[in-house]
């Protein structure tokens, strides 16, 4: 067992010893010399006073070795505290009884936080048996199972104040304490950033190791310096088999100098490379890979080495190439499809242009595929199909263009032509090749082609895809003439109907637009003076070219859908102007004119009634529909039909431009109209010409004895009234009277003839 040491002597200490000592030699020297003389006593006295300066020097001596110690204790607590790395004294129990700075300041707590506290509880949770190995390999006696023959060494994760972990190195070492109980004194390194930069180390080798994509890593000079696993797997090269050799030994020979020459420029100008590149297998196949070629430079610039990383997309190209021939070529007849004519196509014009040439752009529709297809089965059509292709592709020049469109439809597309005539003989061949007798089985199957075509160029300015479209017309014409010829498009027809057709576009423009006004043209009983009702008549307010009369635009529209449309507009317009008339005091009816299209509408009667629906306020016998003769007899039941079930909603109907069609006593006999309106054309030469007096008296005549009422249209002078009036016909409209006029102005006009303006009462 160790003895204490004694704890060291004070200097008032030390000099009360002395003092004692010299007493008790004072009195030992009395009692055996006795009495002393004066002589005597001064010498002792001297030799005390030696003594004394002996002491007192002696002090001083003690003095500045404790001031030395200190010293030395305070620089020893320093070095303690402030060590880089931390310590602290663990007793046999697991509790901290001593620690420096550095670790209170690793731990993030104070030092009076830490004294008295177990060690474990600043240990993570998952490391608690490292810290329990550590103190049976340190405090187990000397050669018991487990304690540890030098200080261990352990890594574990220690727990910060804040809940926050770190890595740390604990190096332990045993001792005993005042009482010879062990130990353990630990040396606590913090190594977050060492075993951070480890798992760097060990992450990049497993990517390097593991990497899908193939890794090379090359000098300045491009000398292999290593490669990973999947850089063997793609190239079939080992390791050992590269290293020090130059990426040369991959080249497929696909690439000429300068695509290398601009890879390395690259890399020295930008620091990167990146593309697809064809590369040679160690087995001698080509395979191709997307590739990253990087610089690496030190932190002064310099340039260490490049590192490459590549996949094999050798099978992604094939599979694209595959796409690619889907999305370009037709997948029976393996023809190029739409896509790609469409190109071809743009390409053949671009060339004509430059060159002066012709192009010459066949569309062919085969005649009577349906029936096969429907007499022997869809196998049979394709068979059919695909030797008619490659029949036809066998006909054509080399450079020239076989595509399948979709069905039985095909275009060629003729380059290099000198004229548009050298195309004919090459039309001739594919009509024969299209013609050909097919044997699919045993089966002997046989059709013809209509074939249209168009030229480029033109003159005007084309697009490539106008010329399918003119194609497409002439094959059409082809067709209708009689199937199994060809027909050459006519650009002159084709204006005319693209200016149609942008004809109707503007109508349609202007109808959503607002820009068509209704005016309204009086009709007057020429012998009373009555206003017996107003002919809605509908006009164009173009903003560029003012106001259009109803012969400009409505022939273009008489065949289309837009006629419908306007026609209704017409009604609810005339409707709008009705009782707005009542709303001033003018109860005055309107006939409306229909067209043959909207009359023949099968919902006809129906859409009316929902149009009067919208006016409650209007009395339906307001509204006079005024029909052609020659539209009424295209349909003579479904006419006479509409015309009952709207005499039944209180419509009567009128029948305009009468004298001008078939005129039958069988259409008077079966269309229930009231009124026959004689068209202006006999009117207008009824003065001149006996025979159109003539016809005036008989349609007159046939009214009278058909029990219909007639009208005059067109009376443009008094003359004009008064041979009518002559003749029994009553009622009129025309110039003579009024022209045509905005429904506003209506009223006044309606008052001022009424006051006596009629020229024929």
């Amino acid at each position: 067992m160790i003895t204490p040491k004694p704890p060291p002597e004070t200097d008032a200490t030390l000099r009360q010893r002395a003092e004692a000592q010299w007493r008790k030699r004072i009195e030992n020297s009395a009692d055996a010399f006795g009495d002393l003389t004066l002589r005597d006593t001064n010498l002792l006295m001297h030799e005390l006073h030696v003594h004394q300066i002996e002491l007192e020097m002696q002090n001083e001596e003690l003095r500045r070795a404790k001031t030395e110690a200190d010293d030395a204790k305070a620089r020893y607590q320093d070095l303690y505290d402030l060590a880089p790395v931390g310590y602290c004294t663990v007793n046999a129990d697991g509790v901290i009884s001593q620690a420096n700075l550095t670790l209170t300041t690793l731990l993030g707590v104070t030092h009076k936080a830490l004294i008295g506290k177990p060690l474990a509880r600043f240990v993570c949770r998952e490391d608690q048996d490292t810290v329990y190995r550590v103190r049976q390999q340190v405090l187990s006696p000397p050669g018991a199972p487990g304690h540890a023959g030098a200080p261990p060494t352990c890594e574990l994760r220690m727990v910060r104040g804040d809940g926050a972990s770190f890595w740390a190195q604990w190096t332990a070492s045993t001792k005993r304490d005042a009482q010879g109980a062990p130990e353990l004194r630990l040396v606590v390194v913090e190594i977050s950033a060492r075993k951070a930069a480890e798992a760097e180390t060990l992450l990049a080798a497993s990517v390097f190791k593991h990497a899908r994509e193939g890794i090379m890593i090359t000098r300045p000079d491009g000398t292999i310096m290593d490669v990973n696993d999947t850089f063997t797997r793609i190239t079939g090269y080992t390791r050992d088999e590269v290293v020090g050799q130059s990426p040369r030994m991959l080249n497929s020979g696909r690439h000429g100098p300068d695509f290398y020459v601009a890879m390395w420029q690259s890399l020295k100008t930008e620091g990167y490379w990146s593309g697809e590149i064809w590369n040679r297998r160690k087995s001698g196949e080509v395979f191709a890979e997307i590739q990253t070629i990087s610089a690496v430079r030190d932190a002064q610039g310099q340039l260490q080495h490049y590192v490459a990383l590549f996949s094999d997309i050798t099978a992604q190209k094939e599979h694209q190439r595959q796409l690619e021939h889907i999305a370009h070529f037709d997948a029976l007849t393996n023809l190029p499809n739409r896509v790609l004519l469409a190109d071809r196509l743009h390409q053949a014009v671009a060339q004509a242009t430059r060159r002066g040439d012709t192009v010459a752009v066949a569309y062919l529709d085969l005649d009577g595929f349906k029936s096969v297809n429907d007499h022997y089965g869809h196998d049979v059509g394709d068979q059919l199909l695909i030797a008619l292709a490659s029949n036809m592709k066998d006909a054509l020049r080399e450079g020239d263009t076989m595509a399948r469109i979709g069905g039985d439809e095909f275009v060629a597309v003729f380059t290099d032509l000198t004229h548009p005539q050298a195309s004919l003989p090459l039309l001739t061949r594919l009509l024969e090749a299209a013609a050909q007798p097919v044997l699919v089985g045993d089966i002997q199957v046989q059709v013809s082609a209509s074939l249209g075509v168009t030229f480029y160029p033109q003159a005007q300015e084309i697009e490539a895809d106008q010329l399918l479209r003119q194609a497409d017309q002439a094959m059409y014409q082809a067709k209708m003439a009689g199937r199994n010829r060809y027909h050459v498009f006519d650009a002159l027809q084709d204006t005319d109907l693209r200016v149609h057709h942008e004809d109707l576009h503007h109508i349609e423009r202007a109808l959503a637009r607002h820009e068509f006004v209704l005016h309204f043209q009086p009709k007057v009983n020429m012998r009373t003076g009555q206003v017996i009702g107003a002919e809605a008549l509908i006009r164009w307010q173009h903003p560029e070219k003012g106001l259009l009369a109803p012969a400009t635009f409505l022939p273009v529209i008489e065949e289309h859908p837009l006629a419908v449309a306007i026609g209704e507009w017409v009604i609810d317009m005339a409707l709008q102007q009705i009782e707005r008339w009542r709303e001033a005091g003018l109860d005055l009816g309107v006939s409306v004119n229909i067209g043959a299209r909207q009359l023949q509408q099968g919902d006809f009667v129906e859409r009316l009634k929902t149009i009067l629906a919208a006016h409650p306020k209007v009395v339906p016998s307001c509204l006079e529909l005024e029909i052609l003769e020659t539209s009424a007899v295209k349909d003579m039941a479904q006419v006479s039909s509409v015309i009952d079930a709207c005499q039944q909603m209180g419509i009567a109907f009128a029948l305009d431009d009468f004298g001008t069609g078939y005129s039958s006593l069988t259409y008077l006999k079966r269309l229930h109209v009231a009124m026959l309106k004689i068209d202006q054309s006999f009117v207008r030469d009824m003065l001149q010409d006996a025979d159109d007096r003539s016809i005036l008296q008989g349609v007159i005549g046939l009214a009278s004895a058909f029990k219909r009422g007639v009208i005059a249209e067109g009376v443009e002078t008094i003359a004009h009234g008064t041979a009518l009036l002559e003749l029994g016909c009553d009622l009129a409209q025309g110039y003579c009277i009024a022209r045509p006029m905005p429904g506003d102005a209506m009223p006044d006009w309606v008052e001022t003839w009424a006051g006596g303006s009629n020229p024929f009462g």
